[in-house]
């Protein structure tokens, strides 16, 4: 009689990685020794689970045999090392129905490179306090992180032949402006932002200028910022919170209309979010307008399907944009932020993302700087600050 079989697939993106594992061990403490035990392990990581998941040697083997793209037909019933894979969701049976297999279907879909998947899956932060962090070990100042880590590498690469020295051309309006851009840590909290004054900036950076519409579902904008693919993929989300004739509250941005939308319920004044979200930069968190720069892996991917440089082309396009609203706000007379130590995870949860569909790159916030510095900003040119404590 022809043995019962059953069609098996590896899961699409997968990497393995040799931990060291200390165990707590109650025969190691009644030996008299500490009752730590340190073992090696194989860990499996992989986007379309939560979390990283220990592979026995004997499975990992096993789960080399099996393709990414083809099933395989295997007999019943499943060795033991093949029903715990199938149980930790690096394999797949053609009929299984569970969470892992269709977060993995809809990996395949988006079209991610496996490399950039890992790095964005496994990058993405939840609860953390940069600040903390930072304090804990006496790294805030110049002088700290001197001191915890030792000199530096040069500022720049010293030349090795003899220097063209070009000529210093007088200064203008437009380099002024360009030497009064310093990462804001103060904001006037007391003095709202006109509507003129945040529209403006806002047209300037994120608008729409212009649109190409080759039938109603393909769409492609012009924008005064650079995009890779001209697809334009980074959307914003705004945390409004001082400015005139708007209520304070996250807000969706569309550039073609210039205009807002309220996300009713995701955010209050009170709730402490836009300081978790910046990952406890209270000094960003006073900012009267926070920007959650949130690219569209899938509109990216269209193009850029599996693509090695997709990531890193979305990665430049969030520069791009908040780099635009630095020089925009300087020259405005705001001052201007943008941060990447942010708390991802919060973050899609408030706005509902697919992480691998849509997730946060970065911050950027602006508003009017404060006539005091009470944060720490650096200013080595002294071009907003008369002395920098």
């Amino acid at each position: 009689m022809p043995s019962t079989v059953i069609s098996l697939r590896r899961c699409k993106h997968l990497f393995i990685e040799p931990r060291r594992v200390d165990r707590f061990s109650l025969d190691d403490v009644l030996a008299g020794r500490a009752g730590l035990v340190s073992s090696s392990c194989w860990m499996a990581l992989a986007p379309h689970l939560p979390e990283g998941v220990e592979v026995s040697a004997e499975a990992l083997q096993v789960l080399g045999g099996f393709d990414a793209d083809t099933w395989t037909e295997t007999a019943l019933p499943l060795s033991s090392p093949q029903l715990e894979l199938l149980g930790k969701g690096l394999l797949f049976s053609d009929c299984g129905k569970g969470n892992h297999i269709r977060s993995d279907e809809r990996i395949r879909e988006l079209g991610w490179w496996g490399p950039a998947a890992m790095l964005h899956w496994q990058a993405r932060w939840e609860d953390r306090n940069s600040v903390a962090a930072i304090d804990s070990v006496g790294i805030q100042t110049a002088a700290g992180l001197r001191q915890r880590f030792g000199a530096p590498p040069p500022a720049t690469v010293a030349p090795e032949g003899p220097m063209i020295m070009l000529p210093r051309e007088p200064e203008d309006e437009v380099d002024r402006r360009l030497q009064m851009r310093c990462t804001c840590r103060n904001f006037d909290t007391s003095k709202p932002l006109s509507m003129a004054v945040f529209s403006r900036l806002m047209g300037r950076c994120f608008a729409a200028t212009g649109s190409y519409r080759l039938d109603e579902e393909s769409i492609f904008l012009k924008r005064n910022a650079p995009s890779a693919g001209g697809l334009h993929a980074t959307e914003s989300y705004l945390i409004i919170q001082n400015v005139e004739g708007v209520l304070p509250g996250l807000y969706h941005y569309h550039p073609m209309e210039h205009a807002l939308t309220l996300i009713p319920g995701a955010l209050t004044p009170e709730s402490g979010a836009a300081a978790r979200f910046v990952a406890g930069q209270f000094w960003f968190a006073n900012a009267h307008v926070m920007i959650v720069l949130a690219p569209r892996f899938d509109r990216l991917h269209w193009k850029y399907r599996g693509h090695a440089k997709a990531y890193r082309a979305v990665t430049l396009d969030v520069g791009h944009l908040s780099q635009l609203l630095l020089g925009c706000a300087t020259e405005m007379g705001l001052g201007a932020f943008v941060t990447a130590a942010i708390n991802e995870k919060e973050i899609e949860q408030t706005l509902g993302f697919d992480p691998m569909a849509q997730s946060p790159l970065a911050i950027c916030g602006f508003g009017w700087r404060a006539e005091v510095m009470e944060t720490t900003e650096f200013d080595p040119a002294q071009a907003v600050w008369e002395s920098v404590g």
